[in-house]
């Protein structure tokens, strides 16, 4: 399998993984649901919260990573373990995670792939 297609397989799973997880809520939340989103023909993947909690919105991203020139880049993570770590575990070098959450210039101190 190609790396872009195995990239793009191991995002939607770890998506569908971390997805499938619901977090802790106040019982007061009237109305929730976590959405994952994944947009393959333009490599967007994301987890989202949506809802409402009486007359407060509730709109999180939990995970948000774009697949860029073969780079996986961590644009929001929100999940504890993070999913750095899993993608690592599942054999995706350091140097194809872009950790796009920190500002161009701090990523080369990063130890991973700078874009």
């Amino acid at each position: 399998m190609a790396k872009l297609d195995e990239y793009r397989t191991q995002v939607q799973e770890l998506l569908k993984w971390y997805g499938s997880f619901k977090p802790l809520m106040k019982e007061s939340v009237e109305e929730y649901e976590r959405q994952i989103i994944l947009d393959r023909e333009n490599d967007h993947y994301q987890i989202v919260d949506v809802g409402w909690d009486h007359y407060n919105r509730i709109h999180h991203t939990v995970l948000h990573l774009d697949i860029k020139d073969e780079k996986i880049w961590i644009q929001e993570d929100a999940t504890d373990p993070g999913i750095v770590e899993r993608l690592m575990e599942r054999g995706v070098p350091k140097e194809d995670i872009v950790l796009a959450f920190h500002a161009p210039y701090k990523r080369p101190y990063t130890g991973f792939a700078v874009a």
